[in-house]
């Protein structure tokens, strides 16, 4: 299949767009219609991917711009929300700030577009808890060794300690997991039926993340640009990422922990050499596997496939995805537990985690 083009690709992410973040979507227009006729940054944005839409460049750029709002930069910080919102900035004043974020920000802009986008979306532990208690049941409770690749500033790593509340789409309970003084509680709309493991308890005695560019949440700039790849008509989820941020940078410092610089493969190797005797080591990610290249994703599915052989019922192993089975649709949860190694599609759900279709095993 042929990778689309840039401008296709911006003209794509600009309809997904226009429902969740109306501001995302004029600023997607207004920057396709000024890379349309300026060849010089057309050519630089060309030039980051053959498959712009598969490395995100234009949330690249809308991050990039976002970045520049929060850090109280003008024009951005009065055109962006929540000074401003969609229908109030004119698109003279976007095509402005589209124009001076490339030729008066270069720095800035630079950084932002070097690697793909970390939301770190938070509210996807509200699919990846139940896959791990679906882990849980299906390894006698044994306690878990949590590694997870693409961990960006590793909130996903404490899914555990997040108060889980699930409801229909009237918003009548269903389920609900955790501690109710957690520090965040997520809520998300659920579909299908409760998961049989919904009552299981989890124990997880140690925890591991790696990213390409890993973001530490003690040091402001690099939590600011984390927090730029959230749509700023969406204070909702920047509310929901500074909580679970705070809460995290605590937890990983009690425990001394932070997440590794280093490539998927390397760390999948490193960690899989041995499993650990009376635990279940879990492998995770959540919407990453679609930036790591192709020849590191057969790396990382060798070391999971020798891992495997070794594995037994008392050190198993389990391989938990959340991930689009193509950019254009819902994320699959996907486990396979060895012994055994079958794979159970669980669930389907929304990419920001906004609602989660439970299929079980």
């Amino acid at each position: 299949m042929t990778a689309p083009t840039l401008l296709q690709a911006f003209a794509r992410q600009e309809g997904w767009c226009k429902t969740l973040s109306p501001f995302s979507s004029r600023v997607l227009q207004r920057s396709r219609l000024w890379l349309e006729a300026d060849a010089a940054p057309r050519a630089a944005f060309e030039a980051l991917a053959t498959d712009p839409l598969a490395a995100a460049v234009a949330l690249r750029w809308l991050g990039a711009l976002h970045h520049l709002a929060l850090r109280g930069l003008q024009p951005w910080a009065a055109l962006w929300p929540p000074a401003n919102g969609a229908a109030t900035a004119s698109d003279e004043a976007l095509d402005a700030a589209v124009r001076a974020a490339w030729y008066d920000q270069p720095a800035l802009v630079q950084a932002a577009l070097a690697g793909p986008p970390q939301t770190n979306e938070v509210q996807r532990s509200t699919a990846l808890l139940p896959g791990l208690l679906h882990v849980a049941a299906r390894t006698a409770g044994l306690p878990l060794v949590l590694l997870e690749i693409g961990a960006s500033a590793g909130l996903n790593l404490w899914c555990d300690r997040y108060r889980h509340e699930h409801c229909d789409a009237q918003g009548q309970a269903r389920w609900a997991w955790g501690d109710v003084a957690a520090p965040l509680t997520l809520r998300s709309e659920w579909r299908g039926h409760v998961p049989n493991e919904a009552s299981t308890d989890l124990r997880v005695v140690r925890r591991a993340g790696c990213d390409a560019k890993p973001i530490n949440l003690r040091d402001a700039d690099p939590a600011l640009r984390l927090a730029s790849f959230i749509w700023p008509d969406q204070p909702e989820r920047l509310a929901r990422l500074r909580a679970a941020a705070g809460a995290a940078a605590g937890w990983m410092a009690q425990e001394d922990l932070d997440v590794q610089a280093c490539p998927a493969a390397a760390f999948v190797a490193n960690e899989l050499q041995a499993l650990r005797p009376g635990h279940v080591t879990v492998l995770m990610h959540s919407v990453v596997w679609q930036y790591i290249a192709p020849a590191e994703q057969a790396a990382v599915q060798a070391s999971v496939q020798a891992a495997a052989l070794a594995a037994s019922n008392t050190a198993p192993l389990a391989w938990l995805r959340l991930e689009p089975p193509a950019v254009d649709q819902p994320v699959e949860l996907r486990c396979q537990i060895w012994p055994g190694g079958q794979e159970h599609l669980l669930a389907r759900a929304h990419p920001h985690g906004a609602w989660v279709e439970w299929l079980g095993a």
